[in-house]
């Protein structure tokens, strides 16, 4: 797959033939003629959806400059657009670059902002904006919107009459918070007076082309404001100056809709023998692929299904493994189609519907999420199925499954270190429910069914916001309990090899020191190399009282504060439910008691950690 651009499309638009190729860009050129609507791309046309936003964009560009020198003119980059970007894996921002890119063509000159460099008083003389933003967890901001959003809820926000908007929301309905922040921000901006330009578009994990379809609408319909001159031409307005291009990689041609088939060249376990989990590090060769990723992205490893769990569904439908299913047998699709560990809320409705009288069916009456949550949490598909009396056929059960997904994992090596692979650590998922062992899709494709010299598809998810200081002298401060080590470990690489002269100290915890001290000899050749100035470790089963990651904090909040106030980093990587809820607590609380300030004070000190980005967290 090629990156959008002219270069790229031409080279995906002719077919052998035996008359030559053919030339769909022409038929849309054509297709322009002397109309005036948004430019026609057929619907065959084989275009990925950023390419068509950009093809549209440059039909655009090229029907404004065939008309005579007024319209011309009136097609120029005129109206000032803001593209306000809340993003936790990078997808809102690859979706605002489109826009740009695309954006010309429209008559519109963007400039795109991260939601947490946003001050919302300046709202109001922005004019028209649009907001992308993810939704994180259950229902939150982003990380990188959570301060605007304070900001825009509070009171104090000011008045938006005359700003004109839309927003693009991205989320997963497997959650029951889908689209919660741009729904909430949606909302906000309507209620403090904006005006709303274009309806807001919800958009499930497959987001391309509905993404698409918005950002070509949004750019028509706000190129169509440009205001106009008692001529008819558009009034010399100032575009918004075009943001300097960050220094980084180029988009990447490897997606989640085209992972890189990478070989799987380490694969060992980590833990000890007697230890409750197994933690395995992986590296994968990436070989002439052209991937590049930085010390805090995350890898996008694309799973197939449990065969096992494949053939025990497929026996429970009284089906046959070879039966078609949208074009292909009913295994293939179960295997490498759709998510069959996670029940879908379709299935749950479908299942609870057809059987009234069932155990799901009444927890699903009472209308209480965390009842079902608590329900469905260690089920799967094949319990779900066998829990009722009812029976699906083949294509009745795939038409209510959610296509299987990607499963993005910390990268635990910088690419100055790696040479050429690229390295993750994974804690793979196995529990038993009654006479059944269960696990987890991606944690026991890579364990069980890629063997080293295999293969599986991969990409990279860029993460903007979580990165090494760009200041080599800055101390850092890092929290990474269990596989919440994998970026940090990255980040120690990185700051060696970099020659960095910053402070690094490390909070690292599990069970058993014995069984659960993955990367035991590295950080200790870390520390004697001088790259680790301080290990704190947290076993908590290996005394009586249990000990976490923020015991230590506390028991060195002094030295901690300290740190901070030299312009320390403070990163945090784990579990998102306690582990980073429990942290930040005792961050506050050292800030205070250390710092001799109220509570109110210490979270402004947070929040003042968080705007100057020194405050970062990869959670999940």
């Amino acid at each position: 797959m090629s990156a959008p651009g002219l270069e790229g499309i031409m080279s995906e638009t002719r077919t052998p033939s035996a008359v030559g190729p053919r030339p769909v860009l022409f038929e849309a050129l054509a297709a322009l003629g002397s109309s005036t609507d948004d430019p026609f791309i057929p619907e065959d046309a084989p275009f990925s959806p950023e390419q068509r936003v950009w093809l549209a964009g440059f039909l655009a560009g090229v029907r404004a400059s065939t008309v005579d020198g007024a319209e011309a003119a009136a097609r120029t980059p005129q109206l000032a657009l803001h593209v306000l970007v809340g993003t936790q894996t990078g997808t809102a921002e690859a979706i605002a670059e489109d826009l740009g890119r695309a954006a010309s063509g429209y008559g519109v000159a963007t400039t795109t902002t991260g939601l947490d460099d946003v001050e919302v008083d300046k709202l109001p003389s922005m004019g028209h904006l649009v907001v992308i933003t993810s939704t994180y967890g259950e229902g939150e901001m982003p990380d990188n919107a959570e301060l605007f959003w304070e900001a825009l809820q509070a009171s104090t926000a000011p008045r938006l009459d005359g700003l004109k908007f839309s927003v693009l929301a991205l989320g997963d309905s497997g959650y029951d918070g889908f689209c919660q922040a741009g729904k909430l921000i949606d909302t906000r901006l309507e209620q403090l007076g904006a005006e709303r330009v274009l309806a807001r578009v919800d958009c499930d994990v497959d987001y391309e082309e509905p993404a698409a379809a918005w950002t070509t609408q949004a750019l028509s319909l706000f190129g169509a404001l440009a205001p106009a001159t008692t001529d008819g031409a558009p009034a010399p307005t100032v575009p918004a100056a075009a943001p300097a291009k960050k220094p980084g990689r180029t988009r990447s041609p490897w997606t989640r809709k085209t992972p890189f088939g990478a070989t799987l060249a380490v694969n060992r376990v980590l833990s000890g023998a007697a230890s409750s989990k197994e933690i395995r590090h992986y590296e994968f060769d990436l070989a002439d692929s052209g991937i590049e990723y930085a010390a805090g992205d995350a890898l996008g490893v694309m799973p197939s299904n449990d065969p096992a769990l494949v053939d025990a569904i497929i026996a429970e439908l009284d089906a046959d493994a070879d039966d078609a299913v949208d074009g292909s047998t009913l295994a293939e699709r179960l295997t490498n189609g759709f998510e069959i560990r996670t029940p879908s809320k379709d299935l749950v409705a479908e299942l609870a519907e057809r059987s009234p009288d069932s155990e799901l069916a009444g927890i699903l009456a009472l209308a209480q999420v965390e009842t079902l949550d608590s329900w469905l949490r260690d089920r799967d598909i094949l319990d779900l199925l066998r829990s009722t009396s009812v029976r699906f056929d083949a294509d009745t059960l795939v038409d209510v499954l959610r296509p299987l997904q990607h499963r993005a994992y910390s990268i635990s090596s910088s690419p100055l270190a790696a040479d050429g692979r690229v390295h993750l650590t994974v804690a793979s998922v196995r529990y038993a429910v009654g006479d059944r062992v269960h696990g987890g899709v991606a944690s026991t494709h890579l364990a069980d069914r890629v063997a080293e010299g295999g293969t599986s598809g991969i990409f990279v998810s860029a993460n903007a916001a979580f990165r090494v200081p760009s200041d080599d002298d800055a101390p850092l401060i890092m929290v990474g309990p269990g596989t919440g080590i994998a970026p940090f470990r990255s980040f120690l690489q990185e700051r060696r090899e970099r020659g960095a002269t910053g402070r690094n100290w490390l909070f690292f915890g599990d069970q058993h020191r014995a069984h659960d001290f993955i990367y035991e000899d590295e950080l200790g050749e870390l520390l004697t190399g001088g790259v680790l100035d301080r290990l704190d470790l947290a076993f908590s089963r290996d005394q009586r009282e249990k000990v976490y990651v923020q015991t230590r904090m506390r028991e060195n909040g002094k030295e901690l504060y300290a740190w901070l106030e030299e312009g320390g980093h403070f990163a945090v990587c784990g579990d998102a439910s306690r582990m980073a809820k429990d942290v930040d607590h005792a961050l506050h609380e050292l800030i205070a008691e250390h710092g001799g300030r109220s509570m109110e004070a210490a979270a402004e000190y947070v929040h003042t950690l968080k705007r100057e980005k020194r405050y970062i967290r990869d959670v999940y």
